[in-house]
């Protein structure tokens, strides 16, 4: 028996939603207090967790609230007197929460929030798209985004090991409905590989102490507020590294590794790839496959696992050797594009031979993406790569401005 088969042999299987593996994860990370308020599609969450007190009587306090405000305001509070602390929420919820998240991340205080995405409103809808998940990359959070089920469990732990390291919360971003609500079967190591992996009787410098009184997030003079958003660039930036190093540490443990920040499938001898991320990253994979089977293209996948840290060392070395990269965003920055095909393009532009890259949007909304649209998007990549086809702004996938029109004459 192997080292890994004998670890796999700690382990039990069990078969549940994604949003299920959310909640083993937060149990299994013996987290004390959650902050508790509904919102779909992240509700069922919660509904796990109070299950798991009342079944198997684990230490855990859910405070249910009567906002999403005050949900993180619970999670914050936790946190701040050395608490391993936790919420989920997901589209207008996050909108709601929004200042307590920033100031959890101005206060660097350790809080992992699990995002079940979905789009905003108006107009009112509940299908999926990464916009929610993105929002707090700029408000001093790190943002994951696992692939599937496993690695959504898998991840929440690695997010708690990579807070308490850095004192820099994190979102685990997981799709809603499409991954949310799917059932798959996952593997949970014995409990004392996760109590090692993220010891609770680490030190907590930022924990309030009645002997030793301190606040947090006081006010401060304009001349030292430059200085803290500073350190907290600088430690997001400099945590691309340890991303990896986390999920290197995780593979000895455990035997599943997903690559760190990103993911890489099909480029050593790749000439076009698609980066995307999240459930969606399985049908570009398979698309990737077809290609070179049916056209001979030399196709690959970029996963992007990591939106921050944003991987700008691990992707520089991709770039050198495609020649073309399609980023497909879930997601728009209106009037210019997809927002990760716009980090991308800054973090490549001082390449001196770097890639053509192409924005391509589609999936707003819940509209579904197929493994067909994902094998366009490489057989266009190669056309531009050869000179056959422009380079666009951006393009829509799946666009039926027709279908809109037809809409509003019926209504």
């Amino acid at each position: 028996m192997s080292i890994i088969e004998d670890k796999k042999s700690l382990s039990n299987v069990k078969v549940v939603t994604a949003n299920e593996a959310v909640a083993l994860a937060v149990k299994c990370a013996k987290v004390d207090v959650v902050g508790a308020y509904p919102i779909s599609p992240q509700t069922s969450i919660m509904e796990y967790l109070t299950k798991y007190i009342e079944t198997e009587n684990i230490p855990m306090e859910i405070v249910r609230v009567e906002s999403e405000h005050s949900a993180m305001a619970v999670a914050m509070g936790a946190a701040a007197v050395g608490a391993r602390a936790f919420t989920a929420t997901a589209s207008q919820g996050l909108l709601y929460m929004a200042e307590m998240v920033y100031w959890v991340g101005g206060s660097r205080l350790p809080v992992v929030m699990a995002i079940t995405s979905r789009a905003m409103g108006a107009p009112w809808i509940l299908g999926n798209e990464h916009t929610d998940v993105l929002l707090p990359r700029e408000w001093g959070w790190m943002v994951l985004f696992p692939e599937d089920n496993q690695e959504v469990f898998d991840t929440i732990i690695q997010a708690y090991k990579l807070a308490d390291t850095t004192l820099v919360p994190v979102v685990v971003g997981l799709d809603g409905f499409i991954l949310s609500h799917t059932t798959m079967p996952i593997s949970i190591p014995d409990q004392s590989i996760i109590d090692n992996f993220i010891p609770k009787n680490t030190p907590k410098p930022y924990a309030l102490n009645t002997e030793d009184p301190f606040t947090h997030g006081n006010a401060v003079h304009s001349n030292l507020y430059l200085e803290f958003r500073h350190n907290i660039f600088k430690t997001i930036e400099d945590s691309e590294d340890l991303v990896d190093e986390i999920d290197k540490e995780w593979s000895k443990l455990t035997g599943r590794s997903y690559g760190g920040v990103i993911e890489e499938f099909l480029l050593d001898d790749a000439e076009v790839a698609v980066l995307v991320m999240g459930a969606s990253s399985g049908d570009a994979k398979e698309a990737a496959k077809k290609v070179r089977e049916k056209y001979g293209i030399k196709a690959g996948v970029i996963r992007l696992r990591s939106i921050r840290p944003f991987p700008v060392k691990r992707l520089s070395k991709i770039a050198q050797k495609v020649k073309a990269i399609g980023v497909f965003d879930r997601n728009m920055s209106p009037g210019l594009g997809g927002m990760i095909a716009t980090e991308v393009k800054f973090a490549l532009y001082d390449l001196k031979n770097r890639p053509i890259v192409q924005s391509y949007i589609g999936g707003l909304g819940g509209k579904d993406v197929k493994i067909a649209d994902f094998e366009n998007i490489l057989v266009e990549l190669k056309e531009m790569v050869d000179g056959k086809r422009e380079v666009e702004k951006v393009k829509w996938v799946g666009l039926d401005l027709a279908a809109i029109e037809k809409f509003l004459e019926e209504v």
